[in-house]
């Protein structure tokens, strides 16, 4: 059938994310390289919430085909499971945010 032709090439994930450690009130960033350009069907979460594009959230892609979010400020209420999906697939890493020590250690 003609519609075959529509069909577009799934999407993989070709990179996940990685295990990423950061003090609390750095920027983090997570990346996350896929197998094709302009993937529709992508979602980013932290602790299985959809994150939107906004000042504290930066949702980008670089050349491409590689997804990036970057946490801005990150406090220890951002720990948890960071997730990017794209169609089926999806790429977990685990966020750790250490606090400030004490002064005087």
């Amino acid at each position: 059938s003609p519609f075959c032709l529509l069909a577009e090439p799934e999407v993989t994930i070709v990179s996940g994310l990685r295990d990423t450690v950061v003090s609390e009130g750095d920027d983090v960033t997570f990346r996350c390289q896929v197998s094709h350009e302009n993937a529709r069907d992508v979602e980013w979460k932290l602790q299985d919430v959809a994150l939107q594009n906004n000042e504290m959230n930066e949702i980008s892609v670089e050349k491409g085909r590689i997804h990036t979010l970057t946490l801005r400020k990150v406090t220890e209420q951002d720990i948890g499971t960071v997730t990017f999906r794209v169609g089926p697939h999806t790429s977990t890493a685990e966020l750790t945010v250490k606090g400030e020590a004490p002064c005087g250690v």
